[in-house]
């Protein structure tokens, strides 16, 4: 079945942008995921599609309004109601973008009818910097389901009523930053889970042996020339002794891991993270 995209936002035209070449651009002119997106503006009922609003209890900036997100989030419970990028059209074309376009249902034949209303179970993602950040653990399991929903974010933010009105919307973060809007986000986490569908890198185990994969950073790499800038391959990778390498690998994962992302480290090992010197302070309980 398709990985089915369907993304909510202000700016369709966004989509598949940068997904529409490179590996996931293959795999989107080999229908191995689809790309829909919904106008949001388009559910808004006065006459100037009029999306948001003033904060309540004052304050900078315009807050996107409950109710046409709650009309736009409906409107998706059958897909194929947005704008689908055909396989055709992945790599661009030379036709115009509004060509390129086409009304089409989301689903390719070969996956069967579309689910009735209320049978689409993809998960609900909304984009905002308040959310949970997303981990690879939870995009793998995103890309292990039949595809996703998004719901970008702009201005200030939700509506917080919508997310008590449907408790089923994830709230998720890229990271610890703040950007102008959610589809540079949603770019970058359909593009993780594209990476990981079936056929899509050219070997299965592509993905494996990858940082957070395993709870840990992964480990450096390197490849000809052997020598360059004064600086040469370390010479365990040069040994053809694999398990003196693998023994290497883990070991740097390790070690950036503990310098680089202490947190992950403190995960992954169960415990508290040490200081870089190895010693606990002395003023303190073992404990602490």
């Amino acid at each position: 079945m398709t990985f089915a995209a369907t993304i909510l936002t202000l700016y369709p035209e966004m989509f598949p942008g940068p997904l529409g070449h490179s590996i996931a651009g293959r795999a989107l002119a080999d229908a191995k995921w689809a790309c829909e997106t919904v106008q949001i503006r388009d559910f808004a009922e006065d006459k100037h599609r009029t999306v948001d609003d003033t904060p309540a209890g004052g304050g900078a900036g315009m807050v996107l309004k409950c109710d046409v997100l709650g009309r736009a989030l409906d409107s998706v419970a059958l897909p194929g109601t947005g704008r689908w990028q055909s396989p055709q059209a992945a790599d661009g074309g030379d036709l115009p973008q509004a060509s390129r376009l086409a009304e089409s249902p989301l689903h390719h034949p070969a996956d069967g009818p579309p689910p009735l209303a209320g049978e689409d179970h993809r998960p609900i993602l909304a984009m905002t910097p308040r959310g949970k950040p997303i981990t690879q653990a939870r995009i793998r399991e995103l890309a292990q389901g039949p595809g996703v929903i998004i719901l970008c974010g702009r201005f200030e933010g939700f509506d917080e009523r919508l997310f008590e009105a449907r408790p089923e919307i994830e709230q998720v973060s890229l990271a610890d930053i703040v950007l102008s809007g959610g589809e540079m986000a949603a770019l970058t986490i359909l593009d993780a889970c594209i990476r990981l569908l079936p056929g899509v890198m050219g070997a299965p185990s592509s993905g494996a042996e990858e940082s957070y994969e395993n709870g840990l950073l992964e480990y450096p790499h390197y490849t000809r020339p052997q020598q360059w800038a004064g600086r040469t391959i370390p010479e365990v990778l040069r040994s053809g002794d694999h398990a003196r390498i693998a023994a290497w690998r883990k070991l740097q994962s390790e070690t950036d891991t503990r310098s680089r992302r202490p947190d992950l480290w403190e995960r992954y090992e169960g415990a508290r993270v040490q200081p870089a010197s190895g010693a606990r302070r002395k003023d303190k309980e073992p404990d602490q």
